[in-house]
């Protein structure tokens, strides 16, 4: 049974703008692939990070990311990492990890094993 407490909480409907989760996936940026400087990009505060990267037959060579001092520490890295392997995942590539960031990054997360050769 709910009382009337509850009830009163319950009864109030969020709209999608007042909700948590709609807050959350709208804050979160998405990774662009930016063709003409061969480089994943993810804006965040008006700060890009990137990951610089090569084309190979069927593969793209992460060799360089970067991360601006004022975003470091706090995740950025990997959600651009992250952006950038789902991209390629679905562009049907594989990928060859030339920088320790993404090594590191592959190595605990096995979802995207599949995608090294």
């Amino acid at each position: 049974m709910v009382d009337s407490q509850h009830a009163e909480l319950f009864a109030q409907e969020l709209t999608p703008s007042e909700s948590p989760r709609y807050r959350e996936e709208q804050m979160t940026p998405s990774v662009r692939d930016n063709k003409a400087q061969s480089r994943f990009e993810l804006e965040v505060e008006g700060d890009v990070a990137f990951a610089n990267y090569r084309l190979a037959p069927d593969t793209v060579i992460i060799n360089h990311t970067e991360t601006p001092r004022a975003l470091r520490g706090r995740g950025i890295a990997s959600a651009l990492v992250k952006g950038a392997l789902e991209l390629i995942r679905a562009d049907g590539l594989k990928v060859v990890a030339g920088c320790s960031f993404v090594v590191d990054y592959l190595r605990k997360h096995p979802e995207f094993s599949d995608l090294m050769t």
